[in-house]
C-alpha cells in the first residue's frame, strides 16, 4: 500500500496524509510535480474523526469575517470539487447539499439565536427564521420543546470518510507516492527548504515541504515554532437501524450548550458531536463526554435515544491563537504551511489545496487566504511558540 522512502527524494513532499494533505498533493501532482506525503498515522487524524459539516454560516461568530469569506469561498468550490474527486476515483465523494436547521430549546437559547440571526442579515447572509411548528415541518423528529429554528440552506455535510477515501485514490492514481512514517523535522541550508527526517533517521530530499499534519505541525524541528495546539473533541456515531432518522444536520442551542447532529446520506449513521477541551493530546474516551453527548442528542431529538452507539472517538482539532487556519509561507524558503483549521478542516479542504498548490508553483497567495499567513500573529504582537 505504501512505498518506501525514495533516496531521490521528490519536488514536493507533503507533511501529514489527512484530507487537507491528500487533496493538496492531488493537486500538485496535477501541476505536474513529483509528490511525496508522509502519510503519518491515519487513523489518527482528525479527517476520520470529524463529522462533516460544511458550515460556513453556523459555524461563524461575530469576530470571525476574514474566516467566513474563507469558508464560503471553499464552499463555492465544493459541489464542483467534489465532482472531480469523484471522477478521478471511482468513488462517491460524500457530498450531501442538504440545509442546516439551528433550533433552540428554550427562551435563552432563542434569544441567543435570534442575535446570531440579525448578525447573519447584517452581513448579507440569507437565512430563514422559523417558529417551533415549522421547524417540525422540516425536520418531524424534533422535540415538541424546540422553541425556534434557523434555517440555513447553504449549510451542508460531507460524509469526510468517504471523500478521504476517494481523494487518497484519486491522488495514487495519478502518481502521488505515500511514505508511511512520521516527519521528524524539516531539513534547510541558508533559510531554503532541502527536505525532511524522518523519525526513523531516513531522509527526504525536496525543494519545498508542505506541513499539512494538523494538530502535530507545532512538534516539528528545524523550522519556526508554530502557534499550533490540539483541541480534543470527543465524537459519537449512532446507527438508527429500522428506526427513522433525521433527513437535515440539526445543530442546537441546549440550554447553553451546543450540540449537532449529522445524518449520512446512507440512513445508517447519525454523527453526534463534540465536545471541545483543552487537554492536550488525551486520547480518553470518558463517560462524562458520552453521557453530556447523548443528553442534549436526547433532549433535540428524542428518538436518538433508540439509536445504536456504534463508535466512540477522539479526535484533535488544530487550533491556533485565533483559531484560524495558517496558510502560505513558513519562515523559510520552500516551506509552505496548510494547518491550523481548527472546526473548519473538511469545509477548508478545497480551497486549502487550490491555494497551497498555486503558492508551491508560483510564489503568489491568493487573496482570500493572506489574512492567514503566520506573520499576523507577530504583526499583533502575539507570541509564537
Amino acid at each position: 500500500m505504501t512505498s518506501p522512502p525514495s533516496v531521490t527524494g521528490a519536488d514536493v513532499v507533503v507533511v501529514g496524509g489527512g484530507l487537507i494533505g491528500s487533496a493538496t498533493a492531488w493537486r500538485l501532482r496535477q501541476a505536474g510535480l513529483d509528490v511525496v506525503v508522509v502519510t503519518g498515522e491515519r487513523a489518527a487524524a482528525a479527517s476520520h474523526v470529524a463529522a462533516g459539516m460544511l458550515a460556513p454560516v453556523t459555524e461563524t461568530t461575530f469576530t470571525e469575517q476574514s474566516l467566513l469569506r474563507l469558508n464560503q469561498a471553499s464552499l463555492d468550490l465544493y459541489a464542483d470539487f467534489a465532482a472531480e474527486v469523484s471522477a478521478a476515483s471511482d468513488r462517491p465523494a460524500g457530498l450531501r447539499q442538504v440545509s442546516t436547521l439551528s433550533v433552540a430549546l428554550d427562551a435563552d437559547d432563542g434569544a441567543k439565536l435570534g442575535v446570531f440571526a440579525e448578525f447573519l442579515t447584517r452581513t448579507g447572509h440569507h437565512t430563514q427564521r422559523l417558529t417551533s411548528r415549522e421547524c417540525k415541518q422540516h425536520e418531524p423528529l424534533l422535540a415538541p420543546s424546540i422553541r425556534s429554528g434557523l434555517l440555513v440552506e447553504q449549510d451542508w455535510s460531507c460524509d469526510n470518510r468517504l471523500l478521504w477515501a476517494a481523494l487518497i485514490e484519486a491522488g495514487r492514481r495519478a502518481g502521488v507516492r505515500e511514505v508511511a512514517g512520521f516527519v521528524h523535522g524539516v531539513r534547510s541550508r541558508a533559510d531554503q527548504v532541502t527536505g525532511v527526517e524522518l523519525a526513523d533517521g531516513t531522509t527526504l530530499p525536496a525543494d519545498h515541504v508542505v506541513l499539512a499534519n494538523g494538530s502535530w505541525a507545532g512538534q516539528l524541528t528545524g523550522i519556526p515554532a508554530l502557534p499550533v495546539r490540539p483541541v480534543k473533541g470527543q465524537i459519537l456515531r449512532l446507527d438508527p437501524g429500522r428506526l427513522p432518522g433525521p433527513s437535515l444536520t440539526v445543530r442546537a442551542f441546549s440550554r447553553g450548550s451546543e450540540i449537532y447532529l449529522v445524518p449520512r446520506e446512507s440512513g445508517r449513521e447519525v454523527v453526534v458531536g463534540a465536545t471541545v477541551e483543552e487537554l492536550g493530546f488525551d486520547h480518553r474516551v470518558t463517560a462524562g463526554g458520552v453521557y453530556e453527548l447523548l443528553r442534549d442528542a436526547r433532549q433535540v431529538l428524542p428518538m436518538t435515544a433508540e439509536y445504536a452507539l456504534s463508535e466512540t472517538s477522539v479526535g484533535w482539532r488544530p487550533g491556533t491563537p485565533d483559531n484560524a487556519p495558517l496558510l502560505g509561507g513558513g519562515g523559510l524558503t520552500g516551506l509552505t504551511l496548510a494547518t491550523g483549521h481548527y472546526r473548519n478542516g473538511v469545509l477548508l479542504t478545497p480551497v486549502t489545496a487550490d491555494v497551497t498548490a498555486r503558492f508551491v508553483t508560483t510564489g503568489e497567495l491568493d487573496e482570500v487566504a493572506r489574512p492567514f499567513t503566520l506573520d499576523r500573529f507577530a504583526a499583533a504582537g502575539q507570541a509564537v511558540r
